[in-house]
């Protein structure tokens, strides 16, 4: 047996036909080392299992089944046994096979494996407002250290701990939550009854998340690109202040001194510091190529609203139509699978597919004797076969036709015109909007003064382009319109100053910007102009 298997050998007792009475072994030692009783004998261990296992299960488990399964926990090195001899009284105790047992580091290793296991198989996924705020907070922290000359190692430390452990968290948690959202769309492992009684807390729940990610996302953007210059420093501090409590012989390189081996460890911790600052960074800021995982994951919980929305009303839509298909077809096939005879398959087959003879066809007596006696077979063309009665009823009601005077054309072009003279009005507002904000020169957003409703609405929606496409906060962008008509670039000010627009319903606040506004097709918007 190679090394490796050697090393797994003590989660051999999770296979086979035992493993109740192993898993329940290994519980009682883990019970009882938390209240420091290292060592347990055979009968102690018994009367642990009482608790532990049910009554049908305690029988079946004798004081030999016990030692049996003790014995191959030993073999597995889930278990060390050393010989008990503090009850020996006579030749025969001595001779006798005795033992004390006790967890192993490996077993003991295993227990606390498989604990972290089952409660990351049962842990929900959520999403976490709260620690946006934690982190937030962690961050202006160290922000405050970061201008300090001499930092405190001990507070540095604990602060980045504290940002570490928040973020490790709500990733985490984001990926599981929105791993159980896809599921729950989609309606795998999902009682339906159990999802309509929630999905008003679930939607609640999401759009909370998205509004707090809206409104924290930008300020902890802002704050990580403050600490670019400092957070170095704050990391080796971190780093330092961990290699100062790690035990003698933990770096790999055993050939250094005490001062080397301690520089090695804290080179080592310092990349994992500097690695998990880097995750959070891509975690809140996105580059040109790629778009930072706090945009996708709000992408994705915008999506899911919807998409809930949609499994809610297809599920309302299923309960509610009168006609389901499947249902229908299910039923049937009850309905026939219940039939006593073949008779009554061919009644609910004529039924329920109305395969019944056509009602405006007259078969009277005389015909079915006319059948019985000159019988037509059925692959006789229809003109060569003999002639099929039809009602007269059938004529006097088959087709309808309204009597009296047709209805005077009713003359529309009033309608038309006022339609018409609207739409001329509503595209000339929107093509002077465009000639106050299409100048294609640079305009700080403050130049802008006042607007009327339309151009501030051409301007609302400039700016949302731009802002959509933009990957970084500090960066300048350009984008194209969604029809293609205008090309839009902004570009932030060095000077923080803000920008106020006035308009008809308030007036309008934020950073100032260069606004960019190129109309691409002015021969088109010149020769409307002259058509109006």
């Amino acid at each position: 047996m190679s090394e490796q298997t050697d090393r797994f050998r003590p989660f051999a007792h999770l296979q086979g036909g035992n493993v109740a009475l192993y898993r329940a072994i290994m519980a009682v030692f883990v019970r009882q080392k938390v209240t420091y009783a290292i060592h347990l004998r055979p009968e102690d261990v018994c009367d642990g299992l009482r608790r532990d296992i049910d009554e049908a299960t305690r029988s079946k488990n004798s004081l030999d089944d016990v030692n049996a399964a003790l014995r191959q926990l030993v073999d597995w090195g889930n278990l060390r046994a050393d010989p008990d001899t503090s009850r020996v009284t006579t030749v025969e105790d001595f001779h006798r096979a005795r033992f004390l047992y006790q967890l192993t580091r490996d077993g003991e290793a295993v227990e606390v494996a498989l604990a972290e296991f089952d409660i990351a198989l049962g842990r929900r996924g959520e999403l976490q407002s709260v620690a946006l705020a934690d982190i937030t907070a962690a961050l202006r922290e160290l922000s405050l250290y970061a201008e300090e000359a001499a930092p405190d190692p001990a507070k540095v430390h604990l602060a980045l701990t504290s940002l570490s452990a928040r973020f490790t968290g709500l990733a985490d948690n984001a990926a599981a939550f929105m791993a159980s959202l896809q599921r729950t769309i989609d309606l795998h492992d999902v009682e339906v009854d159990v999802f309509l009684a929630y999905k008003d807390r679930l939607i609640d729940y999401l759009q909370r998340f998205v509004e707090d990610l809206v409104v924290r996302r930008p300020e902890i953007a802002d704050l990580i690109d403050s600490l670019q210059d400092g957070m170095p420093q704050l990391l080796d501090v971190a780093a330092a202040r961990e290699a100062s409590d790690v035990a003698p012989g933990a770096a790999d390189d055993t050939d250094h001194d005490d001062e080397g081996e301690r520089l090695a460890i804290q080179r080592g911790k310092a990349v994992e510091w500097h690695a998990r600052w880097t995750g959070l960074q891509a975690w809140f800021i996105g580059t040109d190529d790629r778009p930072s995982q706090s945009t996708l994951l709000l992408q994705r919980a915008r999506s899911a609203i919807p998409a809930l929305l949609r499994v809610v009303a297809a599920l309302h839509d299923r309960r509610t139509r009168r006609s389901d298909r499947s249902t229908d077809f299910k039923t049937l096939a009850v309905w026939f699978a219940e039939a006593e005879d073949a008779r009554d398959c061919h009644r609910l087959w004529r039924a329920a597919f109305g395969l019944s003879p056509a009602r405006h066809l007259t078969v009277d007596a005389a015909t079915l004797e006319q059948w019985r006696d000159d019988p037509v077979p059925a692959a006789t063309p229809w003109a060569e076969a003999p002639p099929i009665v039809v009602s007269p009823t059938l004529r006097r009601t088959g087709s309808f036709t309204r009597r009296g005077r047709a209805p005077a054309i009713e003359d529309r072009s009033a309608g038309r015109s006022a339609l018409r003279r609207y739409a001329d009005q509503e595209a000339a507002q929107i093509r002077a909007a465009r000639r106050r904000l299409a100048t294609g020169r640079p305009t700080r957003l403050s130049e802008l003064g006042t607007l009327d409703t339309h151009e501030f609405a051409l301007f609302l929606s400039v700016l949302g382009e731009a802002l959509a496409a933009r990957r970084h906060r500090h960066g300048p962008t350009s984008t194209v319109s969604a029809d293609g008509s205008l090309e839009v670039r902004l570009e932030p000010t060095d000077d923080a100053a803000q920008a106020e627009l006035r308009t008809p319903d308030g007036t309008f606040r934020g950073p100032d910007h260069l606004l960019t506004v190129i109309d691409l097709d002015p021969a088109a918007s010149d020769q409307q102009e002259v058509a109006s």
